[in-house]
């Protein structure tokens, strides 16, 4: 197992280079998209509300071999390997998301970009198949010693407006009015498209396709169905398409957070068939639709449990901590994260 740092697009300099080394890091998980249009302040987890995080991308510029080829040789450089890059620009591809009239050719462009992601010797590209993303998330002092951290209390039916998806705005200039509601069938149907298409170039490219559970993993999110929010409909994505490319962005807080299943199990089944392309390790108390992040080693999982069933069946991917909370402190996130590091690196050399 290898320990990893998720880094933001704001982050992606020497100075977090040099800090994720010094929390043990030996490879990054990189986000190529900003999220952060409505909190530019803070290097802590992108915080919306019902206008989302900001706007989405440039949707006629996908990220070019040569750009990711340079970013990948700026983390080389500084003594670190490029493990994987995080979600897809909702520019890139609301059209499929949504099964609007541009998903053949943003499927056409994503197909370029994962071309260009294998080209540039990146192995896994992670993706959160969602029309609500990351949402209905509160912040509060939630976690040990009142620190910082975000959580979920209670649903969120508001609709969603048209030219948003994934929590962030692809079109300003949109009509008013709101998403129609769908129902899950249609929704795996379009996942199945997206499968279809992407896989078989993922596959030619060497680049492994994973997939992140629901979050918050609710049966509707804003009021749009969601995919993976109960540990078997991971196995109903991966049995969709049989291929060596379709695999899990595995993030135990998430699959903790679920109300069926049992995230032992989860981890020891979905490690067995060797389909996580790499972990997000962080610790929750509650299951939605009331739970809260907390530290570490504070949580409903038991963490070293978790990785004893990784080694045992052979897991040889990377860690990272995803997000944590902050601490009391002049440099709150990095404090959180050095916390986090500190207690894997221990915790894996102990294996």
């Amino acid at each position: 197992m290898k320990l990893g740092f998720g880094l933001y697009r704001h982050m992606l300099n020497t100075k977090h280079y040099n800090f994720a080394k010094q929390c043990g890091a030996t490879h990054l998980v990189i986000h190529m998209v900003d999220y952060f249009g409505h909190n530019k302040d803070s290097a802590d987890q992108p915080i919306g509300g019902t206008m989302g995080w900001g706007s989405a991308g440039n949707p006629d510029e996908i990220w070019s071999y040569e750009e990711l080829a340079a970013i990948k040789k700026e983390i080389n450089d500084n003594g670190l390997e490029l493990e994987a890059i995080e979600n897809f620009d909702p520019a890139h591809w609301y059209d499929i998301l949504l099964d609007g009239p541009k998903k053949e050719q943003q499927m056409a462009n994503l197909k370029q970009l994962i071309r260009n992601v294998g080209k540039a010797g990146i192995p896994v590209f992670g993706y959160n198949f969602s029309l609500a993303g990351v949402a209905a998330r509160t912040q509060g002092t939630y976690a040990r010693g009142s620190a910082l951290s975000v959580g979920m209390e209670g649903a969120d039916d508001t609709p969603i407006p048209i030219g948003m998806v994934w929590n962030m705005v692809y079109d300003e200039n949109a009509p008013e009015g709101t998403l129609p509601k769908i129902d899950h069938d249609e929704l795996w149907n379009r996942l199945q498209y997206f499968l279809d298409g992407i896989l078989p170039v993922a596959e030619e490219a060497g680049v492994k396709m994973a997939a992140h559970p629901d979050d918050p993993p609710m049966p509707y999110v804003r009021n749009t169905p969601r995919l993976v929010y109960q540990p078997d409909m991971y196995q109903k994505l991966i049995d969709m398409r049989p291929s060596p490319s379709n695999a899990l962005e595995f993030c135990l807080g998430s699959l903790a957070e679920m109300t069926e299943g049992d995230v032992y199990e989860t981890t020891d089944s979905y490690s067995k068939q060797g389909r996580i392309g790499y972990i997000h390790f962080r610790n929750i108390v509650g299951k939605v639709p009331n739970y809260k992040e907390v530290f570490v080693d504070d949580g409903d999982i038991d963490m070293f449990k978790i990785l004893k069933i990784l080694k045992k069946n052979n897991y040889d991917g990377v860690l990272i901590p995803d997000h944590t909370p902050q601490m009391t402190c002049d440099a709150p996130w990095y404090a959180g994260m050095a916390y986090a590091m500190g207690y894997m690196k221990a915790a894996i050399n102990l294996l």
